[in-house]
């Protein structure tokens, strides 16, 4: 039998029109939505839409990708429909370049917010771009976020989440899904709306006050929800340097501050961190 949108009736396709009238409203930052059943990359197609022109708010949804990537080009795989795989386009002209190291960040705590009012589930962040959810008292992952710039003026951010995924499916023994995590809801056309809604008001607030991470609180609430920080890590960084300490701070840029045994303070901008676990 040929596998079609229907062919699981645990996971039926999102409602695109529905989803469209609900989010693309006259004077909200959602301009745009499309749903398509199949693609590489939502972050590679909505970049080739960027440069092309797109407008801001543009946003594209993913039921199945089969060259999804995440940072430092990792792969990430989910079967189709079991989860949120999309893209979002934004041009953050009132903010300060420096500033826009904030924006994984921001999408990490719009996404947070949102799995906790829609889904009924728990989710920490571990810097800088992970969503984890804790399964038999594990922390797992159950999402990432990757943001890249696009030409002088625009970033896609692009957001996966497992959603239905069960043990036997979990590419790694390390991931979840917020089924597994024991959520409420896993329905996915109102978790979709509840985090593009979610991610809308903090770039809001974020953006009116020029990208100031203290004045719209958005330091404030992510530390409150990183899992990383008053932990031991390990920072891989490029070109092969480690840093290992504890994470105690993020700096004005969103960077992760690390104190090392030397009494140092380094701030990490880029690499890989790993919670190392206490001896």
């Amino acid at each position: 039998m040929t596998s079609n949108r229907w062919s699981d009736l645990d996971r039926p396709p999102l409602k695109a029109a529905a989803l469209k009238r609900a989010i693309v409203t006259p004077g909200g930052l959602w301009t745009a939505l499309d749903v398509v059943d199949s693609t590489g990359s939502t972050n590679s197609d909505l970049a080739a839409r960027a440069r092309a022109g797109a407008p801001e708010g543009t946003v594209l949804v993913a039921e199945e990708q089969t060259a999804g990537r995440g940072r430092l080009d990792r792969q990430w795989t989910a079967p189709p429909r079991s989860g949120l795989f999309f893209s979002v386009l934004l041009r953050p002209s009132e903010v300060p370049v420096r500033r826009w190291g904030w924006l994984p960040l921001l999408a990490g705590v719009a996404t947070a917010t949102a799995l906790a009012r829609a889904g009924g589930v728990d989710t920490g962040l571990k810097w800088p771009n992970d969503l984890l959810v804790t399964i038999d008292g594990e922390e797992r992952k159950t999402g990432g976020i990757l943001a890249e710039r696009v030409g002088d003026d625009g970033v896609v951010i692009g957001i996966g989440l497992n959603v239905t995924l069960r043990e036997d499916e979990l590419p790694v023994p390390a991931a979840g899904s917020l089924a597994l995590a024991g959520a409420k809801g896993t329905d996915r056309d109102p978790l979709l709306r509840a985090v593009l809604r979610s991610l809308a008001e903090w770039y809001a607030e974020w953006r009116a006050v020029r990208g100031d991470s203290d004045a719209c609180r958005l330091r404030q609430v992510y530390a409150a929800g990183c899992a990383t920080l008053g932990r031991p890590v390990r920072a891989e960084l490029p070109g092969g340097e480690a840093v290992t300490g504890t994470a105690v701070a993020l700096d004005d840029d969103g960077r992760l501050v690390i104190a090392t045994e030397d009494g140092e303070e380094r701030p990490v901008g880029a690499g890989d961190v790993v919670h190392v676990r206490a001896a």
